[in-house]
C-alpha cells in the first residue's frame, strides 16, 4: 500500500502546566522534542516543523533537518498554533500536514505514515487513530480518551466517559469485558493544509467546552473525522516527572538491546 506525501508539523510549547519545559526536558541527553522530530523523520515525511512559541525551544533545535515556526503564545490548542504554522509557511491546500503531539518521543513511524493514509483514503477533513482496550479499567479511566465511529469508520463521539455504554455489562459493575465497539483515541491527527485555517475560525462549542477535547469542535460544527485502527502500538505519552523517568528507562533498555544486536 503506497503512502502519501505529508508534512509533519510538532506543536512544541514551553509552559506545559505538569512538567514546564516539556520540549527541553532531556531523555537520553537530548531534548524530548528532538526524539519526537526523529520518529517524524523515519516515518518518511518530506518536512518536519516544530511550531513553537519559545526561543528556548528554537535554540535547542538549530542544526536538526528541521523547520522552525514561532507562532503566538495565545494559541488554546496545537492545531490552533499549526493554523498559523500553515499561514506562515504558505502550505498548499491540499498537503497533508500530520499534527504529531511534542511529548511522544516513542511515536512509532507506522502509525505516523497510518494516519497520513487514513486521511488520504477518507477524503474527509480530519483522520485520526484509535486502539481497543485491553481492559475495563482504562475504559473507566478519564485520562483515556475514548471513541465511537460509523460503520464508515468516521467518528461519531468522543467522550472521557465509558463510550459505548454496554447496559447490561456495566449496570451493575466495572469489571465486566469491554463493550464491543469500544476504543481508545489515539491523539494523532492529520489534516489537509486548508481545513487548518476553517479549523481557526471555528469558536468552541459546548462539547469541547465540557469534554475538554478539541477534536468535538469539529465535529460540533458539522466536518468529519476519520477513525483509523492503528497498525501498531503507540506507547505512553510524557506528561509527568514520573513519565519522564520511565522514558529515560526505556530509552536505556533500548540501547542495551541494540547493542546485544550488534
Amino acid at each position: 500500500m503506497s503512502n502519501p506525501e505529508f508534512i509533519v508539523a510538532i506543536p512544541a510549547r514551553y509552559g506545559a502546566s505538569r512538567l514546564p519545559g516539556k520540549p527541553l526536558r532531556l531523555i537520553a541527553g537530548e531534548p524530548m522534542v528532538v526524539h519526537v522530530a526523529r520518529r517524524a523523520l523515519a516515518a518518511g515525511a518530506t518536512q518536519v516543523v516544530v511550531a513553537t512559541d519559545d526561543a528556548r525551544i528554537a535554540e535547542a533545535v538549530a542544526g536538526y533537518p528541521l523547520t522552525v515556526c514561532m507562532t503566538s503564545s495565545a494559541h488554546p490548542s496545537g492545531t490552533d498554533r499549526l493554523a498559523e504554522c500553515a499561514a506562515q509557511l504558505g502550505w498548499a491546500d491540499q498537503q497533508i500536514i500530520v499534527n504529531l503531539q511534542g511529548d511522544e518521543p516513542f511515536a512509532p513511524p507506522e502509525g505516523i505514515r497510518a494516519v497520513a493514509r487514513t486521511l488520504a483514503d477518507a477524503g474527509t477533513e480530519m483522520a485520526t487513530l484509535a486502539t481497543t482496550f485491553d481492559d475495563c479499567e482504562t475504559l473507566f479511566d478519564p485520562n483515556a480518551v475514548k471513541v465511537v465511529r460509523d460503520a464508515q469508520g468516521l467518528a461519531l463521539y468522543f467522550s472521557r466517559a465509558p463510550i459505548p455504554w454496554h447496559r447490561d455489562r456495566f449496570a451493575s459493575d466495572r469489571i465486566s469485558p469491554v463493550a464491543p465497539g469500544a476504543l481508545r483515541h489515539i491523539g494523532i491527527y492529520a489534516y489537509r493544509a486548508g481545513f487548518l485555517g476553517r479549523f481557526a475560525q471555528l469558536s468552541p462549542g459546548v462539547l469541547e467546552a465540557s469534554e475538554g477535547l478539541e477534536q468535538l469542535r469539529v465535529l460540533e460544527a458539522g466536518y468529519r473525522i476519520a477513525v483509523g485502527l492503528t497498525p501498531v502500538p503507540f506507547p505512553p505519552g510524557v506528561d509527568t516527572e514520573a513519565d519522564l523517568g520511565r522514558a529515560e528507562s526505556q530509552f536505556a533498555r533500548d540501547a542495551i538491546g541494540t547493542l546485544r544486536d550488534c
